[in-house]
């Protein structure tokens, strides 16, 4: 199954983009686990929310197949799921009631669910990554390459209304989707092929409903966001390889549902080799 290429000179600098989507990012997995089939590894990889969580355990070294797994692991029985979840409960009773919706703390729930996996460091992954947040204040863009990994992550993810903002320094930041949704702009200068993972999807409406519930709406509203962030992106610039799984019901928070999710995703991993083939077959200018 595999396609190593002749010799390791001949292996074009790929950098791959990973976009956010809550749960339909596990279907980063199946891409993942196609440049693992062809024996390439990527020379730079971004990520934004779950793309961030998913590109830093790939830039750690561990394989497409070995993040599937723990993903399964985690996800597998709803009784561990909700004992960790438990874990995330206020911790002072004051908390309790504060006004407006409860937001859990992203880094803790980073600590619950994925931190052992991970490296402490960007200075200990094996490939460099690029993390991106939002200043939510400042209304740009802040990325992370170096420095402390768990707190760089916990900013991207920070779901604005599910997750507190993540103070650093004289800032407040939150999910790195709210500006850019899927970060492949500026690998073209270091790499030769680009592949960017799109999951945001898209609004599908529900059989069993004839009406939009609070949480659908805000999500779908997020989603129509993120969705035309993306489309003026690749006005501008193209990457060489765009991959997207099929729109559908799947929620942000739907994790338990990550078997499912990796099945309808597994034609992914089909497209993004062949499209790779392709593309490697063509001259590929080396510099």
């Amino acid at each position: 199954m595999a396609l190593p290429l002749t010799s390791s000179h001949d292996s074009p600098r790929i950098g791959l983009a990973l976009g956010g989507g809550g749960a339909r990012g596990l279907a980063h997995i199946p891409v993942l686990e196609a440049l693992d089939d062809m024996g390439l590894k990527p020379v730079q990889i971004s990520g934004t929310s779950i793309g961030a969580i998913l590109g830093a355990a790939y830039a750690s070294g561990r394989s497409g197949e070995e993040i599937r797994q723990i993903a399964l692991e985690i996800f597998a029985d709803r009784n561990s799921v909700l004992s960790r979840v438990w874990q995330l409960r206020p911790r002072r009773f004051t908390e309790m009631f504060r006004p407006g919706l409860v937001q859990f703390d992203p880094e803790r729930v980073l600590e619950v669910f994925v931190a052992d996996y991970l490296p402490n460091r960007f200075e200990d992954l094996e490939i460099p990554l690029r993390l991106l947040a939002t200043d939510f204040f400042g209304c740009t863009e802040v990325d992370f390459e170096s420095g402390p990994l768990l707190p760089a992550l916990a900013a991207s993810i920070a779901i604005p209304a599910l997750f507190r903002p993540v103070r650093h320094g004289d800032r407040f930041l939150v999910d790195g989707g709210v500006v850019n949704p899927l970060p492949f702009e500026g690998m073209r200068a270091n790499c030769d092929i680009v592949i960017a993972v799109d999951v945001v999807g898209a609004p599908v409406p529900r059989p069993e409903k004839s009406d939009i519930n609070m949480l659908d709406s805000l999500f779908g509203s997020a989603q129509i966001l993120m969705q035309t962030i993306t489309t003026q992106k690749l006005k501008m610039e193209q990457p060489d390889i765009l991959v997207r799984p099929p729109h559908d019901t799947v929620r942000v928070l739907d994790f338990m549902k990550a078997e499912k999710i990796l099945d309808r995703a597994e034609s992914l991993r089909t497209t993004t080799r062949e499209q790779l083939t392709r593309l490697i077959k063509e001259p590929v200018e080396i510099t």
